[in-house]
């Protein structure tokens, strides 16, 4: 009987005691080496089933790589840091710390009962000073190289959460956490200039070759290059620069349009007639997010501010206008409106009455009615009138450099990131401010920087590090007189853009990782996780990697060589399956109802891993009655000799056909259809005890069923007489061998019309296929209706007609 409690219970008791897991066990060194990791979770509790499909596919890979002679780096940790804890230790009363490593040890036994396949020795905690002090000190390291920097600026902040958010952390507007409207405030904050690497960022998407083609268009997206010219305009004596893709337009401009909050909007008020109104103005405009200030759903609006600026080019006066759609973080903040050449440039002059002056003619065709935005010949452009569109953006290009009053300028959407945290449960920030010597950082020997326990973390608008006496009073490095501590915290996307680092060498008290690690198992040969990622995580880690590469602290400048993007869990109603949607189904009680093995079968076999899945447990039963039969069948046959057979018998064709099947099928990532080949072959085996190769069979079958099933694997492997886990032994290789032909009969009404020769267990589709081909059939059919096929595999096809 298969006792899978027992089974389970005993094999994971195994794997600890033996280490099996653990990397290098048995091996002077990594000889072949394979890192293969998840994206590590926040410590919320137990984990529910759409992180259990995560974690099942990683550890699928895992071990069929270590069955394929592999030393396999596969190790976990806890992305402990952040608003979720901090959250809910408010809610509970209890500090973060207590609540986050409760939710681990849940969390972490959760994982031993599925059977993942760990090396535990290099578990690591994003919120314990040995880790964080690392964090510390990459923040030193980017300070050092003018990459961390602080600066007073507009940012999104969250009221619900009381704390800033970057740019890559809101969506629709609201807080990526709690879904909450973001608002806008002016404060100073911590950055990372991201921006400094937003070309290498760009151009070496096209170096990753085996990540998905979605992951790479959202970052291009997200990083958005432009290609343009500067241009000054003329406004009181000064300068204003207006970024433009489009200098063929030039002539064009009939108005200019300033972001809100820049500081020319600030000079133009104070020489304004309408300074009330467009003080009113600017005020409502920063109540808005920047989401909703560029929506193209909405309609531009803005305000006159009675003053002109002068057209470089042209000469001619242009309308100076305030308008929320222009943000201060795209180009100069100073956009150029061209109505007849952009359309919603045309709907905003048609709107306030602008002119609209015409200075692109198209090649061929009626013009349109609104604005013309295609490349063209120019008119009304002064010299360059008569030129293609092209032609004319190279020259004008040239033409403004040499007069000096433009210059080429390259744009991007990216902004740098925005990393401070006004919350308690965060790495601190290691920086210290002196009145005497301003800004300066906490030495490397005083790191850590370690987070104070007894603080009031209630959220109230400002860092609550502020009112922990003991933690802000300190002293200055450099003149030692008495200084404060920087009060904010990180960004917990700051542990997670380099913790895969710390995994190779997780106990070195003097570096974050040694240069022997690095070379041993940099980069990460397989990452898995989700596609939600792809605009923030993926980005921040690629950066970071970049940064430590030119530190001369890592080979190569890229952190992982393949990428794979699993799809969502979701309930019955569509909606993604989460803790905070409380439509959650805890993995604990289900592994504990139903076994880790038939849990995974169970949600290996939902679907293409990398697609989205509807949960239900109506999978479940038929798991639990495969893994039955696999048991019975092997365990009832345990004594049958293993000699392996090498004769063209059909059942060892079909095992060779199986191995090949499930190899190219774990290759790719289709368990589902794996594990359909192996129940397929499964039913073969109950028809094959006579063959002279079932023995040898069930004992491979039992290799190809390990990565999936690990415990009824070694269980059965041990069975067969075999010795240590069946994880130590080798993959099985395929045999190609010419697949047996077969004739099949074809019937109309039950009459023998013709023959074709096929492939032994042809299938249904592709035998009618071939089947109508056939001139005779082809000209029976004609023009008739089929009304049944009947199919009786390897023997016959009937059309019904």
């Amino acid at each position: 009987m298969y006792n899978y409690q027992a089974i389970e219970k005993k094999w994971q008791t195994f794997w600890e005691e033996n280490s099996i897991y653990k990397v290098g066990a048995g091996l002077p060194r990594p000889y072949k080496k394979y890192y293969i990791l998840e994206m590590y979770p926040y410590p919320s509790g137990d984990l529910h089933i759409g992180q259990f499909r995560n974690y099942v596919i990683g550890d699928t890979r895992a071990r069929f790589k270590m069955l394929q002679g592999y030393d396999v780096m596969y190790p976990f940790g806890w992305d402990a840091f952040g608003l979720p804890a901090e959250e809910a230790a408010i809610k509970r009363g209890i500090e973060p710390k207590k609540w986050t490593l409760s939710n681990i040890d849940v969390s972490r036994s959760t994982l031993k009962l599925m059977g993942i396949s760990y090396d535990w020795d290099r578990e690591i905690n994003t919120c314990e000073p040995a880790f964080y002090k690392w964090t510390q000190w990459l923040f030193l390291k980017l300070f050092e190289r003018g990459l961390a920097y602080r600066k007073e600026a507009y940012v999104n902040w969250c009221p619900h959460c009381n704390t800033t958010l970057a740019n890559e952390q809101v969506g629709a507007g609201r807080c990526w956490r709690c879904a909450t409207p973001i608002t806008r405030r002016e404060l100073t904050q911590w950055f990372f200039k991201i921006t400094a690497y937003a070309d290498r960022l760009l151009s070496d998407l096209d170096k990753l070759t085996e990540w998905p083609e979605r992951v790479k268009t959202l970052q291009r997206n997200w990083i958005g290059k432009s290609d343009g010219i500067e241009i000054d305009f003329l406004y009181n004596g000064d300068k204003i620069s207006v970024f433009t893709t489009r200098p063929d337009t030039i002539y064009g401009v009939t108005f200019i349009a300033v972001a809100p909050e820049s500081e020319l909007t600030s000079k133009i008020i104070k020489c304004s007639k309408r300074k009330s109104e467009l003080i009113k103005y600017v005020e409502t405009s920063l109540r808005r997010t920047d989401i909703e200030r560029s929506s193209n759903i909405r309609d531009k609006d803005g305000i006159f501010t009675s003053e002109y600026a002068i057209n470089p080019l042209s000469g001619e006066r242009v309308q100076i206008w305030v308008a929320d759609y222009v943000l201060p973080s795209y180009g100069t903040g100073v956009v150029m409106g061209v109505p007849a050449h952009d359309s919603r440039d045309f709907e905003f002059a048609m709107r306030y009455k602008i002119p609209i002056k015409k200075v692109i003619q198209p090649p061929y065709g009626e013009e349109p009615n609104g604005a013309y935005t295609e490349p063209g010949i120019l008119v009304n452009s002064g010299p360059f009138s008569g030129i293609d569109s092209q032609e004319a953006i190279l020259r004008i290009k040239a033409y403004v450099e040499k007069k000096g009053i433009g210059r080429s300028k390259l744009n991007y959407r990216l902004k740098d990131w925005l990393i401070s945290r006004q919350r308690y449960w965060g790495t601190p920030i290691p920086m210290i401010h002196c009145n005497k010597c301003g800004v300066v950082p906490v030495p490397y020997k005083d790191l850590p920087v370690r987070l104070p326990e007894r603080v009031d973390f209630t959220p109230k608008g400002k860092s609550p590090l502020a009112s922990a006496t003991e933690f802000i009073k300190s002293s200055c490095p450099n003149c030692g007189k008495v200084a404060e501590r920087d009060s904010d915290t990180m960004d917990t996307f700051v542990d997670s853009s380099w913790y895969y680092l710390r995994y190779l060498d997780p106990k070195n008290e003097t570096e974050p990782f040694s240069q022997t690690s690095v070379k041993t198992w940099f980069p990460i040969d397989e990452y898995i996780g989700g596609i939600e990622h792809a605009t923030g995580h993926l980005i921040y880690f690629r950066f970071i990697t970049k940064f430590l590469y030119d530190e001369g602290l890592l080979p190569q400048d890229e952190p992982c060589i393949r990428l794979f993007t699993h799809g969502m869990i979701m309930d019955r109603n569509g909606n993604v399956m989460s803790k905070s949607r409380g439509n959650a189904v805890p993995v604990g009680p289900f592994v504990k109802r139903w076994g880790a093995d038939t849990s995974r079968i169970t949600i290996l076999f939902i679907g293409p891993p990398d697609k989205d899945a509807v949960w239900t447990e109506a999978g479940v039963a038929g798991a639990s009655r495969f893994l039955k039969r696999v048991y019975n069948l092997i365990h009832e046959n345990r004594n049958i000799p293993k000699i392996v057979q090498k004769e063209a018998t059909p059942l060892y064709r079909s095992l060779n056909y199986t191995i090949k099947k499930v190899t190219k099928d774990i290759e790719t990532f289709s368990h589902n259809t794996a594990i359909a080949s192996l129940m397929e072959f499964l039913n073969k085996l109950y028809k094959s005890k006579e063959d002279p190769c079932f023995g040898y069979s069930l004992q491979v079958f039992v290799q190809l069923l390990a990565p999936f099933a690990p415990h009824i694997a070694d269980e059965l492997w041990s069975d067969l007489g075999n010795t240590g886990s069946v994880f130590k032994s080798k993959w099985p290789e395929w045999e190609e061998i010419e697949e047996e032909k077969i004739t099949i009969l074809v019937e109309i009404n039950g009459k023998l019309r013709a023959k074709f020769t096929a492939f032994c267990d042809i299938e249904e589709e592709e035998a009618r296929l071939q089947a109508i081909q056939i001139p005779k059939i082809a000209e029976s059919i004609k023009n008739r209706e089929i009304k049944k096929t009947i199919f009786v595999k390897n023997k016959l096809i009937n059309f019904v007609i």
